[in-house]
């Protein structure tokens, strides 16, 4: 963000941003803070979930910590599906199903 200085986002998260083509709040309230987030993400920075919420603050004026929490959760469900459409990074292949196993005591080894 090179034009205005914008709530919730400080010196890191604006070069973040102006890197990705985000350079005005104009180019912000266009892109959404989702696909913001997401195009930080996928230039290959590790953005956490703080950044998400700090650009939805920024574009509602709010402190990002008082972004509501069914807002934040509609945040986080959409940077989840869209983080899932992403392609696996070359030579990883994607995971197997997940199994858990739970150890039961043998009867046979009572003390």
């Amino acid at each position: 963000m090179s034009e205005e200085k914008m709530r919730n986002i400080g010196p890191k998260s604006a070069a973040w941003l102006r890197q990705v083509g985000l350079h005005t709040r104009a180019d912000l309230e266009a892109a959404g803070p989702v696909d913001a987030y997401m195009r930080v993400r996928r230039a290959g920075f590790r953005p956490s979930l703080n950044l998400l919420y700090a650009l939805e603050g920024a574009l509602t004026d709010c402190h990002w910590q008082e972004v509501p929490d069914e807002r934040r959760q509609e945040l986080v469900e959409a940077a989840e599906a869209a983080i899932a459409g992403l392609p696996l990074p070359r030579g990883q292949q994607a995971a197997g199903p997940v199994r858990t196993t739970i150890m039961q005591p043998d009867p046979d080894d009572t003390p």
